[in-house]
C-alpha cells in the first residue's frame, strides 16, 4: 500500500479538485501539478482556465494526457503531486485505443514507488443511467474498474458532493482554512 496516496472522487463541479488543491498546498511549497486534460474545445478550454486561474504560485504544472506513470517517476522524491483528472486520462487512453490493463499496471507501479504524497483526482460516472452506446458503456465501467483500483492503493478515499467530502476510507485530516 502506498503510504501517502489520497483519491478524491466525485461528480462534475463538486469540488473534488479545489478540496485536492486545498489539502496539498497546506504542505509547503512546490506543488507538482500533473493536467491530464485536453483543450479540443471552448467548453474544455474555459475548464481549464478556470482550473488555472484558482491555483496562486508555487505551482510546477505539468500537461501530460498519456505518459502519467512516466511523468510521476521524474518529479523529485517527497514533493507533493496532484494529478487531475485520471477520468480523463482514460478517455485520452480509451479514444486512442492503447491497451487499458498495461496503462493500469504502469501508474500502479509508478504510484507504489513514488515517495512522497500523491493525490489523485477522478470522476465518478457509474451513480446515473446506463449510456445509450457501447463507448460510453465502456467508459463508465473502465473507470469503475480504474476507480476501485486506485481506491486499494490509496491510503485515504474521499467523496465530494456539493462541495462536502464524505471520507470512506483512511483517517481524516485536520481542517484545513481556504486559502
Amino acid at each position: 500500500m502506498h503510504h501517502d496516496l489520497t483519491l478524491i472522487l466525485g461528480g462534475a463541479r463538486s469540488g473534488k479538485s479545489a478540496l485536492a488543491e486545498r489539502e496539498i498546498t497546506a504542505l509547503p511549497a512546490p506543488w507538482h501539478y500533473i493536467a491530464t486534460a485536453q483543450a479540443f474545445d471552448d467548453e474544455m478550454r474555459d475548464r481549464i482556465r478556470h482550473h488555472q486561474a484558482r491555483r496562486g504560485n508555487g505551482w510546477h504544472i505539468y500537461e501530460d494526457p498519456f505518459d502519467l506513470a512516466q511523468r510521476l517517476s521524474t518529479l523529485p522524491d517527497g514533493a507533493p503531486v496532484l494529478v487531475d483528472c485520471l477520468t480523463l486520462w482514460l478517455t485520452n487512453h480509451l479514444l486512442a485505443d492503447h491497451c487499458l490493463q498495461a496503462q493500469y499496471d504502469a501508474l500502479e507501479i509508478a504510484l507504489l514507488a513514488r515517495k512522497g504524497p500523491v493525490w489523485l483526482v477522478s470522476n465518478e460516472v457509474g451513480l446515473g443511467i446506463v449510456p445509450d452506446n457501447a463507448l460510453a458503456r465502456r467508459f463508465r465501467d473502465e473507470a469503475g474498474r480504474l476507480n476501485q483500483r486506485m481506491a486499494t492503493l490509496a491510503t485515504r478515499v474521499i467523496f465530494v458532493a456539493a462541495g462536502l467530502p464524505l471520507q470512506l476510507k483512511g483517517a481524516a485530516r485536520p481542517p484545513m482554512m481556504d486559502p
